[in-house]
Order: structure tokens, then sequence, then C-alpha cells
């Protein structure tokens, strides 16, 4: 145990606390040391074992939400990674759409057609355009590139997407 002492802040360790007024050696100051309770070792172990479980709690909860989410994604997701802009022999301008189509399962997938789609600042639709990409099975894990020449654009695209055909096609929002 540490006591100090209050007038001159000299230190002492004692083996155990003392019962009646310490004096210093140094100074001469006498004074009672305070004895600091030592915390009960039961209720330690036991806030230290809630602290743990609440840890695997969360830790399983968050496995759980997010193998809930990557299950309800599907098993094959198409991703955009690229939109540019190429201008043909006759002086159109094209839109180029690259992407990626990624099996997230444990099996091999038939890979469906896919579905480039446009979209306004509203999220309505402005066009759609189908297409059959590179590969025709993904095995479990992998991805396939894809590349694909739009035609003409409508005006006001705010946003490119692609969808699998029979997993996650969009509803046609147009009025």
């Amino acid at each position: 145990m540490k006591i100090k002492c209050d007038f001159c802040k000299t230190e002492y360790n004692l083996d155990e606390a003392p019962n009646a007024p310490v004096k210093c050696a140094i100074c001469g100051h006498e004074w009672n040391a305070a004895v600091t309770p030592r915390k009960n070792a039961w209720l330690m172990f036991f806030a230290s074992l809630c602290a743990l479980m609440s840890a695997i709690i969360f830790t399983i909860a968050v496995i759980t939400h997010h193998q809930i989410k990557k299950a309800n994604q599907g098993p094959l997701i198409a991703t955009v990674s690229e939109v540019s802009t190429t201008t043909d022999e006759n002086g159109v301008v094209r839109v180029i759409v690259n992407g990626t189509v990624s099996n997230v399962s444990d099996n091999i997938y038939g890979v469906p057609d896919l579905l480039i789609v446009s979209t306004d600042n509203k999220g309505n639709i402005l066009a759609k355009q189908k297409f059959m990409p590179s590969a025709t099975l993904l095995d479990a894990g992998t991805s396939v590139k894809f590349s694909h020449v739009l035609a003409q654009q409508p005006n006001g695209v705010k946003k490119i997407s692609a969808h699998l055909l029979n997993f996650d096609a969009p509803q046609d929002n147009k009025k």
C-alpha cells in the first residue's frame, strides 16, 4: 500500500494499512493515512463477464446482419465501375458502360442477361438496354468484367446502373 505525507509529499510503501496516525520520517508531520477500500473480486469478475457477454452478442448481431444483407443481395451482383464516352466513325457520341458481375455465393450460377438502366435525377427510368455478358457460368466467389456500348442516350441521364434480368430487374417508373 502506498501512502503520501500531506505536508512534504514524501511517499512510503507499507505492507499493510496502519492502525494509528503515521509520522513522516522527513518532516515530522503526523496524519491519518486513508485506507482505500479494495474492490470486491466477485463484483469485478461479474462486471468483466457482463462486458464479455455484451461483446459476444454485439459481434453475433453484426455478423448476422451482414449475412442477411448479403443473402438479400442475391448470389450474383452486377456493378458499374466506369461510364465513359466515345465517338464512332459517323461522329455520334456513344456511352460505354464497364462493370463486373460477381458470384458472392458458394455455388456455380449461370449469368443471365444484363440490363443497363439510365435514370434521371428523380429516379425515373429514361432508357433500358439488354445485352448478354461474355460469361455464361460463374464459379463460386469469382467475377467477370463486362463492357457495353449503349445506343443513343436521351437527355437528362444522371445515373446508369446494371441489373441482372430475373434477379433484380427494376420496374418501369415512367408515367
